[in-house]
């Protein structure tokens, strides 16, 4: 049987694997999308005689996804190349990569959602530019979409003039403030680059060390941001890689995507996790008016019906829920009931850029 640590263990730092590249994936009810995931790790490793460790997390998906994993990497003869951790609850985006980190010391840990594949030749990139670019901490990947184009992946932090334009949603407030835009043009300028997909991206284990775990104070979405301006303070850079190739099958995305799509009602640990970001990256000042902006973005929009233009839609109830946790942006995160103490993972894949990649803008 191949090898398996519980959530609650802690393993001595003699006991911890030691590797070049350890490759954290994060499951939950998804058993054979990881497999392919993690078949395609364990090919372009080969591939390239590269020395990596595949770390598997079991998130308490309450299925038989244990049971497949563990059978998968028994029949496959992988006990040596990949370490299965079973964790009892969800522990959420944050936790569950930090789970894998904890297991596997590494020069650089890849963190991967399951729902993405590697293309021949991604480690080797990936690290052959971290070898030329010894001030960057963070590598980011050209990722593409399953169905053919690029996936926006890299951004500028949110603020509270791209709450602005969030607010709103004009072309005309978009043009004057285009320097403040999240989503950035690809492939970026290296100076533009606030922070990076987290459904790809390699970490050096030395800043790994230094600036500690995720935050798992986000239940979900805003981790990865906060993750990249953390290390960005700290004097690390944040470098695109446009010859490392991965795919994502935006698929099992989520459903915070589809209700900013649909303009519903989004769930209140998004605004938890938007609280927190914004007091984290400007202050509680920042915070406030960051929502101040949104709503005269918002009073922007709705000023178009007097030239007989349509009004751009908001998410609903969003003048109400911007203001979750403004008194206390580090507090509660609204976990979902039946999560664990440390949840902050909802069972669907990993995308920040759910909500920031796809805005559209008013003529």
């Amino acid at each position: 049987m191949p090898e398996m640590f519980g959530a609650s263990d802690v393993l001595p730092e003699a006991d911890r694997a030691t590797t070049s590249i350890c490759i954290s994936i994060i499951n939950f009810r998804t058993a054979q999308m990881t497999i392919e995931c993690t078949r395609s790790v364990l090919d372009d490793l080969e591939s390239d005689g590269i020395d990596g460790h595949v770390v598997l997390v079991e998130n308490g998906s309450g299925d038989d996804s244990e049971e497949k994993l563990a059978a998968w990497i028994a029949d496959e003869g992988l006990s040596d190349r990949v370490t299965l951790v079973i964790s009892a609850v969800n522990t959420g985006f944050s936790g569950g990569h930090n789970q894998a980190i904890a297991v596997c010391r590494a020069a650089f840990y890849l963190i991967l959602n399951s729902d993405a594949v590697l293309k021949r030749g991604f480690c080797k990139a990936m690290l052959q530019a971290a070898a030329k670019e010894h001030q960057a901490g963070l590598f980011a990947p050209r990722i593409d979409y399953d169905a053919g184009g690029q996936q926006v992946s890299c951004f500028r932090v949110a603020s509270p003039q791209s709450e602005l334009i969030r607010g709103a949603g004009t072309r005309q407030v978009t043009s004057l403030l285009s320097r403040h835009v999240v989503a950035l043009e690809m492939p970026p300028r290296p100076d533009q680059i606030g922070w990076a997909s987290f459904a790809c991206i390699l970490l050096r284990g030395s800043m790994v060390d230094k600036l500690g775990p995720m935050d798992e104070g986000y239940f979900l979405y805003f981790e990865d941001t906060e993750y990249c301006l953390r290390a960005v303070r700290s004097g690390w850079k944040i470098c695109y890689v446009p010859e490392a190739h991965a795919i994502h099958f935006r698929g099992g995305s989520g459903p915070v995507k589809a209700l900013a799509a649909q303009k519903k009602r989004m769930p209140r640990y998004f605004y938890a996790s938007r609280s927190r970001l914004l007091y984290q990256a400007h202050g509680p000042v920042g915070l406030w008016l960051a929502n101040f902006a949104w709503i005269f973005g918002r009073i922007l929009a709705h000023l178009r019906v007097l030239t007989g233009k349509p009004i751009p839609p908001s998410n609903s109830c969003e003048w109400r829920d911007i203001w979750t946790n403004i008194s206390s942006p580090l507090g509660d995160r609204y976990a979902p009931s039946g999560t664990g103490h440390s949840a902050h993972y909802d069972g669907f894949i990993h995308s920040s850029t759910a909500t920031q990649s796809d805005q559209k803008v008013a003529l």
